[in-house]
């Protein structure tokens, strides 16, 4: 089926009456009770057998991950209390003191604290490079300890589309396990397990989501033994889905292609606008001609994503005042919901990197984020246009 159809029809197991539920039923309980010893032993052995204590699994949670798992094309999913969450799970599972990454230069800051406090901490050699160039990240892999590449599909915020086919091949061909944060492409425009990924990780939080309403992480696996070696870590930090909040996701996801469709569209005719402002200096955005990821994102993405980003004339102060003078659009972090947000990343999200790292980063002093949403886009143009004047 297309991925339409699969996103309305989400994974949903019968009742035991023979029955089945339109939507999928909450099942808030923190444990599950058992007939004997043997049972609940048994249950415990794995990821996939009856429920035992919902930090290990619950019916709500395993339907989100069954539902992420067909979207993206995995042989099976591991849902988390956040994408940070999604993240560190995985890393924390798969490396090792001594190991080495290499990791796309532009990642979300949040990744890069981690990766900064893996190094730091346990010794994890951490490498970056472009992604542009599946030469270069051969050249930083050529090493025994290299585990781990680590990319993003649409990098946050400067909208790069690094060389996933190049990469991900590259990094097949030299046993290193890939890892790709798809959060900001969601699998409606890109399934990078079709490239030749390992794992693909989701802030569910964004467009998966999509109202703001929840907190949420996954990451689906091309292997299902490579789940099960993360899925004990994951008990063990205990950073699994709330059943809620994975109801909630469930809920959003059968509009995700709508939406997808109304943020790429709108946040392709603000960033053409912007272009052409005298205030704004360079627009960040794959779908825009001239972007440097222009081509390569034809190629990878169904569209140009809801995500943009603007340097503004001024640098940092003026960024700070724009984020503070629209009127429609609102200040706050997040993205992916269908409302439109803006930040400031050299002071909110980014605010980890120094000066140096933000401009290796490629993220200007003025650089003004904007996650672009389903409203009217002449109205978004309207609150755009006054509070750049």
């Amino acid at each position: 089926m297309e991925l339409n159809t699969r996103a309305v029809h989400v994974v949903n197991e019968p009742l035991p009456q023979g029955s089945r539920p339109l939507s999928v039923p909450l099942v808030q309980s923190s444990a599950f009770a058992f007939e004997s010893a043997a049972e609940l032993a048994d249950a415990m052995a794995g990821p996939d057998g009856q429920y035992v204590y919902s930090r290990r699994g619950n019916p709500t949670v395993r339907a989100l991950e069954q539902t992420l798992a067909g979207l993206e094309g995995g042989e099976g999913a591991l849902a988390f209390a956040s994408g940070m969450g999604a993240i560190s799970g995985v890393l924390l599972a798969l490396l090792r003191p001594g190991d080495r990454v290499v990791a796309q230069r532009c990642l979300y800051g949040g990744t890069h604290a981690v990766l900064t406090d893996l190094a730091e901490r346990y010794g994890i050699e951490v490498v970056r490079i472009s992604g542009d160039d599946p030469a270069e990240f051969e050249a930083a892999a050529v090493h025994p300890a290299t585990r781990l590449l680590v990319l993003e599909t649409i990098a946050n915020p400067t909208g790069q589309v690094p060389d996933l086919p190049g990469l991900l091949a590259a990094a097949r061909a030299l046993g290193v396990t890939s890892l790709v944060d798809n959060s900001l492409a969601s699998p409606v425009l890109c399934r990078p397990l079709e490239h030749g990924a390992d794992i693909v990780v989701h802030s569910t939080t964004k467009y998966l989501s999509g109202h703001s309403d929840v907190l949420g992480g996954a990451a689906v696996f091309a292997d299902d033994e490579l789940r099960r070696r993360v899925w004990p870590r994951t008990v063990e930090l205990g950073a699994c889905a709330d059943p809620f909040a994975a109801w909630l996701t469930l809920r959003g996801i059968p509009t995700l292609p709508l939406r997808m469709r109304e943020h790429c569209a709108n946040a392709a005719v603000l960033a053409e606008r912007l272009g052409a402002h005298p205030g704004v200096t360079a627009v960040h955005y794959p779908g825009l001609p001239g972007h440097p990821s222009y081509e390569r994102a034809r190629k990878v993405l169904d569209g140009g994503g809801g995500l943009l980003s603007f340097e503004l004339a001024g640098g940092r102060e003026a960024g700070r005042a724009f984020i503070e003078r629209v009127r429609l659009a609102t200040l706050a972090l997040s993205l992916g919901g269908v409302e439109t947000l803006v930040t400031h990343p050299a002071s909110t999200s980014h605010r980890e990197l120094d000066e140096a790292a933000l401009g290796a980063a490629g993220i200007a002093p003025g650089l003004v984020r904007m996650s672009v949403g389903i409203e009217d886009v002449e109205d978004l143009w309207a609150d755009v246009e006054q509070a750049l004047a």
